[in-house]
C-alpha cells in the first residue's frame, strides 16, 4: 500500500447499508405513498398503456397487490455510527428505495438498477448515498401467504366493481416494460384482448384471478432489495462498480474469493479518499476500480454522465432549464429513473460554476414527500414519474414560476417571459461542437421518424439502449428535430462556413481515441471525464467572460466583519447599476435579473469576507485566478465592455490533467484480505445478499497509518469541513454561520426533514416557510423603496441616480413571484397556472353572485366599495370609484394578455401604479370564508399576524409613484376623460365658438376631437398614450362672441385612474390677452390632497423640487410678483438645471422635456421674466407683450441689413438666423398669440442651440435701449454675460421637441 495520505484523509465511503424486507414486521402499506398513490389513482385510472379505464371511486388502493408499495426498512448499516457524519436512518432508508419495497413474480423483468441520492444537512454539508436495488426470491411462506390473501382480497373486490358497473376494468400499468397481463399461464394473456387491459366476454371470476395475479402453488415471489455506500465525496463510477461487484459476488453461482465482509472492510476502513490532484486504485471483488480527484486550482470534482443529460434534453433545452436555475426559478424535474433525476439535478448545479445553488435542493423526492411540492421558495426537486406517461394528470401546487422538466420524454415548460441567456446562439453553437466530438446529438435522442405530434407521448426509455442513437439519422446533425429547429438550422449554416463537416465526424472520433496514453480506467469511463471537462469548462468560461470585472463593482464594507454581518440585509454589497451600465443592451434582461438572485449575493458575500487570499473559498479561488488570467490575456480596461463572443480556450489543459492521473495511479490502496473471522462465519445463500457479521465491520484497524484514528473528532470534523469546502462547495463553520446568519431568507430549509412526518413535522416546516415569505417580503419592498426613494432623492438634489427602467422591471417581476408563491402555499385545490388570478375570480364570482341578489342595487361589483379617492379637482371630475372588480375587468378586457399568469402580473401592476395594491388584497382577503374554502390551515395567508404584516409592507409602495402598468402595456387601450373648466368669473355661458383639443403623451398624440360646447366634456378610447404631456386647446372663432377664459384642462385615464391637470388661466380670442385662438397646456400629474392646498404640487418622479423660485411665486397667487435680478438668475439656473438633470438621466427614466422647457418655471418661464425686468409700460392699461419688442428687433436688425452696416461674419450669421426663426413662426398657420409665439422661439432656439447668441444680440440691439429701464436685466453687461454662460451649458444636449410645441413650422 502507498502511504503518506495527508491527515485530513477521510475515509473513502462512512457507511455501507442493506435495506429491505424485513420479515419480523411483515408486510406493511407504506401508508403516506401509498396514499399519494391512490390519489392520484383516483384521479385517473389508468389502462394498460396510459388509456382511461373505469373509474369507480369508492375502491380503496385499486391497484393489484403486486403493484402496491410497502414500507422498506434499514436492515443493517456498518460501521454503527461514524463521528463525522451521524447516521440518518430515516432519510438513508427513503432515499435508497423511495418508493418502498416492489413485488415481483417470475414473469417480470427483474433487472438490477443503480441509482445515487443526495442527503443535505441542516448547516448545508452534504453526504452523497449510492444504492443499487436488485431482487430476491421471498423465502418466508408468511410473506407468500399475505400477498395470496391480498390477490384474493384484491379480486373478490374488482369481482363487484365489475358486475355492478358493467365496465371493464383494467389492469395498472406496471413500471416494467412487460406486458400488463403478468400472470405465469399465457391463456389469459390470448383470451383477453391482450395487454389492453380491456376484458373482452362478461367477465368469469376464474378468468379475473388468472389475471395479474399471483398464485402461491404456481408463482414464485421476488422483492426488492439494496446495497448501499454513503460517501463524503460523490465518486459515482467507482461506488458503481463497487456495488455491482458485490452483487455479482452474490448472485454468481461461484463464490468470491473471500468472504464479503473483506471487501466491505476494505472499502470503509482500507480505502482513503484520494487527495486532491491524486489518483487511487482500489480492488473490488472482481476487479481493480479507479477515481480521481481535481487539483485545487480546476474544476471541482464531477462525476455524473453529463452526456446522459444531453441525451435526454438535448442543448436547448438544457440552456434553457440551466437560465432557469440561474434566476431561481422552481424547478421540478421529472423521470420514471431516480438516477436520471440525479444526473441532470447535479449537472445543471455543477455548471453553475462559480454559483450555487442556495436553496431547496432534493434531486430524489421521496413519494412520502410529496407535499412539499408546496414549497413557496425556490427549489430544485426530482419527482419519481412512477411509469404514468402523461404529465398533464399531475396535480402541482403552484406554475406560475415553474420550470417542468419532463426528462424521459424530452419535454420541458418554461415560466413566462424567461429572459435569454446572453450570446446564447455562439454558446449554443460551442457546447454543440463538443458534444459533436463525442456523437452525441446536439438535440439530444429524440427519434427522428416521429412527427412532431407525437413527440410529447413518446418514451424516451425505447432509446436509451442504443448509445449511438443520435447518428441514426446518417449524420447526427440531419435528424428532423434539426430541420425544425431554426437555432440549429442556423448551427448548421454557421458550421459549414467555419468548415465543420457534421457528415465526417466519426473520422473525428477515431482520430481523439487513438492517443498513446494507457490510461489504467475503462476506455467509456475517460470519454465520460472528458466530455464533462469540456463542457464545465466551456459554461465556466462564459461566466468568467461575463463578469471579468466583477471585482471592481464589488462594494467593500467600511466597517469590521462582525458590524457587516449584523447590517447585512441592509447593505448594497454590489454596484449593479454601475454594472449594468457597462453591459451590452441584450444582456440586460437577464443580468438585471440575475444580480438579483440569492446565489450572486452570496457569491459577492464570499468575496467580501475573504478579501485576503489564504482562506478563500475554493470555488471563488478558482474563479479569480480564471478571472485574472483572462483580464492579462485581453489586457482590457475595467471600462471596456465587449459583446464578442470568446470561445473557451483552457480544454486541452483540463482534459490532460485527468488523463495524465488516470494514465499514472498515484496511490493504491491496501488489497481485500482475510478478517479475524470465525469458521464458517461469512457462509450464506447463493443468490441472497445476506447481513454480514457486524462484529468485524463494527470498527476500522487501529495501526492503519491514514486514519489517525487518535485525533479527537472535531478536528476531524474540521478536516472534513475543509475537504469538503475544496470540492463540493461547502463552506467552513465560521463561514456558513456568518453567512446562514446574514441571509437565513430561503436558505432556512435547504431540504425537508426526512423523517416520517407528523403533522408537527410538516407544520414546523411550514411555519419556516411563512416567516421566510415575511422576511424576502420585507426585503423586496425595502429594496423596491430605497431604489425608488433613491431616485427621488436624486431629483431633490441628493446623491447620484441609480435605478434603470430594466431594473424597475425586474423588481417588480420579481414581487409579482413572490405574490404567486405567497397565494400557493397551501392551496387546497389547484385551479389554472396562477394561484394569485384563481384566487381573484373566486372573488370576483363570489362578488357577482352577492351583486345579483336583489339587495344589492347599482351596478355589480361595486357594493361595499363605494369611498371614492379624494384626489381629483374640484366637482369638475367626479373621481373614480375604488374597484377591485374593476380593475379585474379592465385586465380581462385587454386581448393582448392570454394567459393567467399574465393577467395576474398586469393587475399587479395596475394596482401598483394606482397605489391600491395593499388595500385590493387586503379586500380579497377580508373574505374569509372564501380563504377558508381555498387554503389548508397552515398556510400563509391563514396566518393572521404574518399575513398583516405583509400588507402592512406592500402599502409602502403608495409613498413613491410607479408607472409600470402604463410603461409597460404600450399597445393597449385605454380610455381618456376630458374636461375643460372655463373661469368661473366670467363663465363662458355666452361662448358661441366651437372648442377642440388634443391630447399629446410620451407615446403618442391623439389628433384634434371636437369637444361639445354645451358640456366642455368628452370621453374617448384611444392606444395607450403614455404619461400625458401636453393639451393644445383653441376654437374655431365662430359666432359672435369668440371669446373664452380657459381656467385648465383636465384628463384622466379611465383604467389606471392618473388625472393630469393643464393649467391655462388665460384668454382664446381674437383681440383679448394676445390675442392667441389657440393654446399649448403642459400639464402635470395630480397627486392626492393637491387640491387642498389650493397649489399644484408637482409628482417628484416627473420634476425637480419646488425650490426657491416656486416658493416666491406660490406666496401670491393672485398678483403677479415682481421679481428682482437676484431671483430671477435663480430661476434661470434652476430650469437650466432641470434640463441638464434631465440628460443626466437613463433614458428610460427620463421624464418630460416639455414639462422642463414650458411648465411651470421652466426655462419659458424663467427667461420671461428676463425680458419682462424692466420692460416699460407705455400706457398703464394695454398689456405689452415681449413678442412686440422682439418683433421689433428684427425689423430693425432687417433693415441693418439693407443698410449694410459692417459687423464680423458671426455676427451677420447670427442676425440672419434670428430674423429666420421669427419670419417662420410669424407666418405659421396656426392661431397662436403672441405667447404662444415667444415659448416657440424659446423651444426652437433651446432645440438649436442659439439662445445665447440672441441674448447677446439682443442685449447690444438699439430697440433694447428704447423700451428698457435703465435698470432692466438686459443692460446690465455683467448679468447678460452670466445668463449667457447658464445658456451654453445646453450646447452639449440634443433636445429634441415634442411634436405639439412646432406644428407648423418648417425649420
Amino acid at each position: 500500500m502507498t502511504t503518506g495520505f495527508s491527515s485530513n484523509s477521510c475515509r473513502f465511503a462512512d457507511y455501507f447499508v442493506i435495506c429491505g424486507l424485513d420479515t419480523e414486521s411483515g408486510l406493511e402499506p407504506d401508508e403516506l405513498s401509498a396514499l399519494c398513490q391512490y390519489i392520484q389513482a383516483t384521479k385517473f385510472r389508468d389502462g394498460a398503456q396510459g388509456k382511461m379505464a373505469v373509474a369507480h371511486e369508492g375502491e380503496n388502493f385499486e391497484q393489484s397487490p403486486l403493484r402496491r408499495t410497502f414500507k422498506s426498512k434499514v436492515l443493517a448499516h456498518y460501521p454503527e455510527n461514524v463521528e463525522w457524519s451521524p447516521f440518518d436512518q430515516d432519510a438513508v432508508g427513503m432515499l435508497c428505495m423511495p418508493k418502498g419495497l416492489s413485488f415481483r413474480t417470475q414473469a417480470d423483468a427483474r433487472d438490477p438498477d443503480f441509482h445515487s441520492f443526495i442527503i443535505t444537512r441542516e448547516d448545508g454539508s452534504r453526504t452523497y448515498g449510492f444504492a443499487l436495488t436488485f431482487f430476491e426470491e421471498v423465502t418466508s411462506k408468511q410473506i407468500c401467504s399475505a400477498m395470496q390473501t391480498l390477490y384474493h382480497m384484491h379480486n373478490a373486490e374488482q369481482y363487484d366493481i365489475l358486475h355492478t358497473t358493467g365496465t371493464p376494468t383494467a389492469a395498472r400499468t406496471p413500471p416494467a416494460p412487460v406486458a400488463a397481463c403478468s400472470s405465469s399461464s399465457s391463456s389469459s394473456s390470448s383470451s383477453t384482448s391482450s395487454c389492453g387491459g380491456f376484458l373482452r366476454a362478461a367477465p368469469t371470476l376464474s378468468r379475473l384471478q388468472r389475471f395479474n395475479s399471483y398464485d402461491i402453488s404456481r408463482d414464485t415471489l421476488y422483492v426488492s432489495k439494496c446495497i448501499c455506500l454513503m460517501a463524503p465525496m460523490a465518486f459515482a463510477q467507482a461506488c458503481r462498480k463497487v456495488l455491482v461487484q458485490l452483487h455479482r459476488a452474490v448472485s454468481s453461482p461461484q463464490p468470491p474469493p473471500l468472504p464479503l465482509e473483506s471487501y466491505v472492510y476494505n472499502v470503509l476502513y482500507e480505502v482513503p479518499l484520494p487527495p486532491a490532484a491524486r489518483s487511487l486504485k482500489f480492488s473490488g471483488v472482481y476487479g481493480p476500480v479507479v477515481c480521481q480527484r481535481p487539483s485545487t486550482a480546476e474544476l471541482p470534482l464531477f462525476d455524473f454522465p453529463m452526456r446522459d443529460m444531453f441525451e435526454l434534453l438535448g442543448v436547448e433545452n438544457v440552456l434553457q432549464l440551466f437560465t432557469c436555475a440561474l434566476l431561481e426559478i422552481q424547478i421540478l424535474l421529472y423521470s420514471q429513473h431516480y438516477q436520471r433525476l440525479m444526473t441532470v439535478a447535479e449537472s445543471i448545479t455543477a455548471l453553475m460554476f462559480p454559483f450555487q445553488w442556495q436553496h431547496v435542493y432534493v434531486p430524489i423526492l421521496p413519494a412520502s414527500l410529496l407535499h412539499f411540492l408546496d414549497a413557496p421558495v425556490p427549489y430544485l426537486m426530482g419527482l419519481h414519474s412512477n411509469g404514468q406517461g402523461d404529465r398533464t394528470k399531475l396535480e402541482l401546487p403552484q406554475e406560475a414560476n415553474l420550470c417542468f422538466v419532463d426528462i424521459d420524454n424530452h419535454f420541458i415548460e418554461l415560466p413566462e417571459d424567461l429572459p435569454q441567456f446572453p450570446n446564447k446562439l455562439e454558446f449554443v453553437q460551442e457546447i454543440s461542437e463538443v458534444l459533436i466530438a463525442f456523437g452525441v446529438s446536439p438535440e439530444g435522442n429524440v427519434p427522428c421518424s416521429e412527427a412532431p405530434t407525437k413527440l410529447k407521448g413518446f418514451r424516451a426509455a425505447d432509446v436509451a439502449s442504443d448509445k449511438r442513437n443520435g447518428n441514426l439519422a446518417g449524420s447526427p446533425l440531419n435528424s428532423y428535430l434539426l430541420r425544425e429547429n431554426q437555432t440549429i438550422a442556423r448551427l448548421q449554416a454557421l458550421a459549414k462556413r467555419t468548415g465543420v463537416s457534421l457528415e465526417k465526424l466519426d473520422a473525428k472520433e477515431d482520430t481523439s481515441t487513438n492517443k498513446d496514453v494507457k490510461v489504467q480506467c475503462e476506455e467509456e469511463e475517460l470519454k465520460m471525464n472528458q466530455l464533462n471537462i469540456q463542457v464545465r469548462e466551456v459554461f465556466a468560461n462564459r461566466f468568467t467572460q461575463m463578469f471579468a470585472d466583477y471585482e471592481v463593482f464589488v462594494i467593500q464594507p467600511s466597517q469590521d466583519k462582525e458590524s457587516w454581518f449584523s447590517n447585512r440585509d441592509q447593505m448594497q454589497n454590489f454596484d449593479k447599476a454601475s454594472f449594468l451600465s457597462d453591459q451590452p443592451e441584450p444582456y440586460l434582461p437577464f443580468l438585471s435579473r440575475f444580480l438579483e438572485t440569492q446565489m450572486f449575493a452570496s457569491f459577492i458575500d464570499s468575496k467580501i469576507l475573504y478579501h485576503d487570499d489564504e482562506d478563500k473559498e475554493h470555488t471563488l479561488r478558482v474563479f479569480d485566478a480564471r478571472v485574472d488570467k483572462i483580464r492579462l490575456l485581453n489586457v482590457r480596461t475595467p471600462t471596456l465592455r465587449t459583446s464578442m463572443y470568446q470561445k473557451c480556450t483552457n480544454m486541452d489543459d483540463a482534459e490532460k490533467a485527468i488523463e495524465v492521473r488516470l494514465s499514472k495511479i498515484d496511490h493504491t490502496a491496501l488489497h481485500p484480505h482475510l478478517l479475524d473471522m470465525k469458521i464458517g462465519q461469512g457462509r450464506y445463500e447463493p443468490g441472497f445478499f445476506p447481513r454480514l457479521q457486524s462484529d468485524v465491520l463494527s470498527a476500522g484497524p487501529t495501526s492503519n497509518k491514514w486514519t489517525k484514528r487518535s485525533a479527537p473528532a472535531q478536528w476531524r470534523r474540521k478536516d472534513r469541513q475543509k475537504q469538503h469546502a475544496e470540492h463540493l462547495y461547502l463552506d467552513n463553520d465560521q463561514r456558513e454561520k456568518y453567512i446562514q446568519e446574514a441571509r437565513t431568507l430561503g436558505t432556512t430549509i435547504r431540504q425537508p426533514k426526512l423523517s416520517n412526518l407528523s403533522p408537527s413535522v410538516i407544520a414546523q416546516t411550514n411555519w419556516k416557510f411563512v416567516e421566510g415569505l415575511l422576511k424576502e417580503c420585507r426585503n423586496k419592498t425595502k429594496r423596491m423603496l430605497v431604489e425608488k426613494m433613491g431616485r427621488e432623492a436624486v431629483e431633490l438634489g441628493h446623491g447620484e441616480v441609480s435605478i434603470t427602467g430594466v431594473e424597475e422591471n425586474t423588481l417588480i417581476a420579481s414581487l409579482c413571484d413572490l405574490l404567486e408563491r405567497i397565494w400557493s402555499h397551501g392551496l387546497q385545490v389547484k385551479q389554472g397556472k396562477s394561484a394569485l388570478w384563481s384566487h381573484l375570480l373566486h372573488y370576483q364570482e363570489s362578488k357577482e353572485k352577492r351583486a345579483a341578489t336583489p339587495a344589492g342595487l347599482g351596478p355589480p361589483g361595486l357594493i361595499h366599495e363605494t369611498e371614492r379617492r379624494k384626489s381629483d379637482a374640484g366637482c369638475a371630475m367626479p373621481p373614480l370609484k375604488v374597484s377591485l372588480i374593476q380593475d379585474m375587468r379592465h385586465i380581462q378586457n385587454i386581448s393582448e394578455i392570454k394567459t393567467d399568469v399574465g393577467k395576474a402580473r398586469a393587475w399587479v401592476r395596475l394596482s401598483m401604479e394606482k397605489k391600491l395594491l395593499s388595500r385590493h388584497l387586503k379586500q380579497v382577503l377580508s373574505d374569509q370564508e372564501l380563504t377558508k374554502k381555498l387554503y389548508k390551515r397552515y398556510a400563509f395567508l391563514r396566518c393572521d399576524d404574518e399575513k398583516e404584516q405583509f400588507l402592512y409592507h406592500l402599502l409602502s409602495f403608495n409613498a413613491v409613484d410607479y408607472f409600470c402598468f402604463t410603461n409597460v402595456f404600450t399597445t393597449i387601450m385605454m380610455t381618456y376623460h376630458v374636461v375643460v373648466i372655463p373661469s368661473k368669473k366670467l363663465g363662458g355661458s355666452m361662448f358661441t365658438a366651437n372648442p377642440w383639443v388634443c391630447v399629446s403623451g410620451e407615446l403618442a398624440e391623439t389628433g384634434i376631437l371636437q369637444v361639445p360646447k354645451n358640456t366642455l366634456e368628452i370621453t374617448f378610447e384611444c392606444q395607450n398614450l403614455g404619461k400625458l404631456t401636453t393639451v393644445q386647446i383653441g376654437h374655431d372663432n365662430s359666432g359672435l362672441y369668440a371669446k373664452w377664459l380657459v381656467e385648465c384642462v383636465m384628463v384622466r385615464n379611465g383604467i389606471t385612474g392618473h388625472t393630469y391637470k393643464f393649467p391655462c388661466g388665460r384668454w382664446l380670442g381674437k383681440g383679448v390677452d394676445d390675442g392667441s385662438l389657440e393654446r399649448v397646456l403642459v400639464g402635470e400629474l395630480v397627486t392626492a390632497g393637491s387640491e387642498s392646498e389650493e397649489r399644484l404640487c408637482r409628482t417628484p418622479p416627473m420634476q425637480q423640487s419646488p425650490g426657491m423660485m416656486r416658493r416666491l411665486v406660490a406666496i401670491s397667487p393672485n398678483s403677479k410678483p415682481k421679481l428682482n435680478t437676484g431671483q430671477i438668475q435663480e430661476g434661470v439656473g434652476e430650469a437650466i438645471n432641470g434640463i441638464v438633470k434631465h440628460f443626466h438621466k437613463p433614458e428610460k427614466e427620463r421624464g418630460s422635456l416639455t414639462l422642463l422647457l414650458c411648465g411651470e418655471y421652466g426655462l419659458v418661464w424663467a427667461l420671461e421674466q428676463v425680458f419682462q425686468h424692466g420692460f416699460k409700460s407705455p400706457r398703464l392699461f394695454k398689456n405689452v407683450f415681449i413678442w412686440d419688442f422682439l418683433e421689433k428687433a428684427q425689423v430693425y436688425f432687417e433693415s441693418a441689413e439693407q443698410s449694410q452696416v459692417t459687423q464680423d461674419d458671426n455676427y451677420q450669421t447670427r442676425v440672419r438666423h434670428f430674423c429666420r426663426f421669427m419670419r417662420a413662426i410669424s407666418s405659421t398657420p396656426r392661431n397662436i398669440g403672441k405667447d404662444g409665439k415667444f415659448q416657440m422661439l424659446v423651444c426652437l432656439g433651446a432645440r438649436d442651440h442659439l439662445l445665447h447668441h440672441w441674448i447677446a444680440l439682443l442685449a447690444d440691439c438699439p430697440i433694447t435701449a428704447q423700451m428698457y429701464e435703465d435698470t432692466a436685466l438686459l443692460k446690465d453687461h455683467s448679468l447678460v454675460n452670466s445668463l449667457i454662460r447658464v445658456l451654453q451649458t445646453l450646447q452639449e444636449f440634443n433636445i429634441t421637441l415634442e411634436a405639439s410645441l412646432v406644428k407648423g413650422i418648417g425649420i
